[in-house]
């Protein structure tokens, strides 16, 4: 089966021997099953905490669009994130991590990690050069790609490549691209990280996370803790983000084509310094973009000629766009990321890396393209 296929049918086989042939999974809201034997669980459940029908049903299903063996799914991305790391490395472990960094993640490795003896730094692993003098006890290179703010594209085979040479594990956040545009596992990396919120899910109901791996020891360290720390997706979330993943190749055709719009609009825009979006020619790495990716996805970073009164005056004046934190629902999201999604970023720290004042982000919807085209217009208009 294809992506398209997969996404509908994975997860969601009709019973029509035992069950009443549903073509939607049911929803099991029970958080605990019955059994007549205290050594056999029915059917293998006992607690929801530790396995849930509906839940193990979106597992399937989200492996099996990013083309891996083993899928689990958690309470947030974040959620998901901890639950990798603190599987996987101990008091001592050292880890790299891409510089334009989702600030949460950013937050998570600098204030939570350092804590328990977890150490970390950031590197421009846009250019592969900059892995020269790993530290001994790196056991992770964690990347984004693209990144969140600033759309910067990492090569995953040519990083997967150099941390395979030094026994490390590689882990990439595939949430900008989905597995519709970009297949992380078949690139080489050994897990890929998703907040579902997003894309995945794609209607900003459902908030989730999930981790995605093909190595049979991973899979079982990682299953250990999703039980052992509990941050696990609720039946109805698990329901929601099947539902989404339904429409999810049509949903990012159409991001995709309105975002193109919307770059052409900004990028003849005497108002706009520049635009961020890895499917045009002179965006750093689009070659590798365009080797690695099947699609340039629906999100815009773009930064305005004005002070940060002028960027609040843009946001104020826009109607069918909502200023908003998040992305990748069908509606169209704007966020200023200094302010919002990066402000717990010490500024020093993200001014480094190009997160500025006049910085916004731009998840573009599937709305009406003129609309948006209108409504951008207008919003520049009063910058």
């Amino acid at each position: 089966m294809r992506i398209s296929t997969k996404s509908i049918h994975v997860g969601e086989e009709p019973d029509t021997e035992s069950g009443y042939g549903d073509v939607v999974s049911t929803i099991h809201l029970s958080t605990t099953f019955a059994r007549k034997d205290p050594l056999h669980p029915t059917k293998g459940y006992e607690y929801t905490r530790s396995g849930n029908p509906t839940r193990d049903a979106l597992e399937r299903k989200i492996a099996s669009i990013e083309n891996g063996k083993y899928g689990l799914m958690f309470s947030s991305g974040l959620a998901a994130e901890t639950n990798m790391f603190l599987s996987l490395f101990r008091q001592g472990d050292h880890i790299i991590a891409s510089d334009d960094l989702y600030g949460g993640t950013e937050r998570l490795l600098r204030k939570v990690l350092s804590n328990v003896g977890i150490s970390y730094e950031l590197r421009d692993l846009t250019k592969s050069s900059s892995l020269e003098g790993i530290p001994g006890n790196t056991r992770l290179i964690y990347l984004e790609t693209p990144s969140n703010p600033l759309l910067r594209i990492i090569d995953i085979k040519g990083i997967s490549k150099i941390s395979r040479e030094h026994g490390l594990l590689t882990a990439v956040d595939n949430t900008f691209a989905t597995p519709y545009f970009q297949n992380p596992l078949d690139l080489g990396a050994d897990i890929v990280v998703h907040s579902t919120t997003k894309y995945i899910n794609g209607h900003s109901d459902s908030l989730g996370g999930a981790l995605i791996a093909n190595n049979d020891e991973l899979y079982e360290k990682l299953k250990f803790n999703q039980n052992a720390i509990g941050a696990v997706m609720s039946p109805f979330d698990s329901y929601l983000v099947m539902r989404g993943l339904k429409t999810l190749s049509v949903r990012m055709r159409e991001h995709e084509s309105n975002a193109e719009k919307v770059v052409s609009l900004l990028k003849g825009s005497h108002k706009v310094k520049k635009v961020y979006y890895p499917g045009l020619v002179e965006h750093e790495n689009h070659d590798v973009a365009s080797r690695q990716m099947k699609g340039y996805g629906g999100m815009i970073s773009f930064k305005l000629d004005a002070d940060i009164e002028g960027v609040k005056r843009f946001a104020g004046n826009l109607n069918y766009i909502s200023l908003a934190e998040s992305l990748g629902g069908v509606e169209s999201l704007m966020e200023v990321p200094s302010l919002m999604t990066h402000a717990g970023v010490p500024k020093e720290i993200r001014e480094k890396y190009g997160v500025t004042d006049d910085l916004i982000r731009l998840s573009v919807g599937i709305e009406d393209p003129e609309d948006l085209i209108e409504d951008i217009s207008s919003a520049l208009e009063r910058v």
